[in-house]
């Protein structure tokens, strides 16, 4: 794993979409509606049952948390009503339902994930009403990947016996930082202590593999409160590490105007703060699987990056292939096909479409043939660090250096400073460029060339 100094990180700080699909979901359009999505159900169904299965994952979303965690920008709703939960559950069997009497009963899962919100604010009882509604819909697969996010503060080695018993056998723990200063500052206080027990008690079970969030940038974040964060994480060795940059954006998210904005780290801090993570992982014997991700050499994920396995998805980094995605619950995003789709973003949308028997989508896109093209080419770069110029011809029908010859033009400062290779048979990203994979990838994105409006976007740093 390189050294990556602050002054390359510095240079390379830009605002740039993650690339979960291509094209992003802002650019989803009202046009696609609950009709064009099940056009595409059925359209899957058929080609099932005419021989042609692909895999299929299957995402929900729990919007419910009991406390406000400040930095959050995700879509979620504050409560301590559990009583809540019921009828989410039920809208959740109804639209569960729609989906199976457009593409059939049955269908071969290989992937789940719970996410959210926090799905531990639904009790054990309900989490498996949730999945015998989908077993029953469904038909999971054995081996296949079962995960749900996990808040430490919801859950005890109990809890974890009886998650392994309704069927997950993957975690993901919700951290951000160990440091209590910085805990108090976004409003989620989580010892050390508690989040390692945990970690102890999920492997006793079994769990296959445990992934740890971590943010950096937050309100009275250090250089030297970070370093401590990093060696604690070290010392309980997750499986896999997220670990994603504080975009403070308080006029789009509400709750970040409750973070003392002077309390952030400096540029240069929060710069340092990514070189010595990447640093401290790399010599604790994680792989660097991009945007953000790391692994360890044995993980599933690193194995997938060096077979070319490496696939993205909504969630992010997948071993599985190029996958549908069946997404339900409020605000989820799916993929069937050359076709995206969202529900609706508010608890009262959808149920109300529920109520009138209709799928709760309310946004999506048809990828015309251009996009097709452009997001398997930034697939390759994102997932495998290498474009071959002859896969994308022969299966898209285009002369790859034609086509692209103004991204190839504007590669060429990237070339200058390490970050790709120009071969006269494809695009490589370098061992250096893996880490501005984003940047790499943005120079084949259309919309995004056409507008240049990147305050759209985090930053990539």
């Amino acid at each position: 794993m390189p050294h990556v100094s602050p002054d390359v990180l510095s240079r390379l700080d830009v605002a740039g979409p993650r690339y979960t699909s291509y094209p992003t979901a802002d650019r989803f359009v009202e046009a696609f509606g609950p009709d064009q999505y099940a056009q595409a159900l059925t359209q899957r169904g058929e080609g099932l049952a005419g021989g042609v299965a692909t895999p299929l994952s299957v995402y929900v979303h729990i919007p419910f948390c009991e406390s406000l965690c400040y930095y959050c920008a995700c879509n979620k709703i504050i409560t301590k009503h559990h009583e809540r939960a019921e009828a989410y559950l039920k809208a959740l069997g109804t639209e569960i339902d729609l989906v199976v009497n457009r593409v059939g009963r049955g269908q071969p899962v290989s992937q789940l994930h719970l996410g959210g919100g926090s799905p531990t604010f639904l009790t054990d009882d309900e989490l498996e009403q949730l999945i015998g509604m989908l077993q029953s819909a469904f038909r999971f697969v054995p081996g296949g990947e079962y995960a749900i996010e996990i808040d430490p503060r919801t859950i005890d080695p109990v809890r974890l016996k009886r998650l392994a018993a309704i069927g997950f056998n993957r975690l993901s723990f919700g951290v951000q930082d160990f440091d209590p200063a910085v805990q108090q500052a976004v409003h989620r206080v989580q010892p050390f202590e508690q989040v390692a027990q945990l970690m102890e008690a999920a492997r006793a079970e079994g769990f296959t593999s445990i992934n740890m969030d971590l943010i950096y940038g937050l309100p009275n974040q250090t250089p030297e409160s970070f370093r401590r964060t990093l060696d604690q994480v070290i010392s309980i060795k997750p499986d896999r590490i997220a670990l994603y940059a504080y975009a403070h954006l308080p006029q789009r998210f509400k709750p970040q105007r409750r973070i003392d904005a002077s309390a952030l780290p400096k540029a240069g801090d929060k710069i340092g703060m990514l070189s010595m993570a990447i640093d401290a992982f790399g010599g604790a014997g994680y792989d660097y699987i991009g945007m953000d991700h790391f692994a360890l050499h044995e993980d599933s994920l690193s194995v997938a990056k060096r077979q070319g396995r490496l696939h993205r998805n909504f969630q992010g980094y997948s071993t599985h292939p190029d996958s549908d995605l069946i997404a339900l619950g409020v605000s989820a995003i799916g993929r069937i096909g050359p076709n995206y789709s969202q529900n609706a973003k508010t608890l009262d949308e959808y149920y109300d479409a529920l109520k009138r028997g209709e799928l709760p989508v309310v946004r999506g896109l048809t990828l015309s043939r251009d996009d097709l093209v452009r997001r398997a080419v930034i697939m390759a770069i994102m997932c495998q660090g290498r474009v071959d110029f002859e896969s994308i011809e022969l299966a898209y029908l285009v002369d790859f250096k034609q086509y692209f010859a103004a991204e190839l033009r504007q590669l060429e400062p990237l070339v200058e400073s390490g970050l790709v290779q120009l071969e006269s048979d494809g695009v490589r990203v370098t061992e250096l460029g893996w880490y501005f994979v984003r940047a790499i990838a943005m120079v084949f994105d259309r919309y995004l060339q056409a507008d240049r409006t990147v305050e759209r976007f985090s930053r990539i740093i």
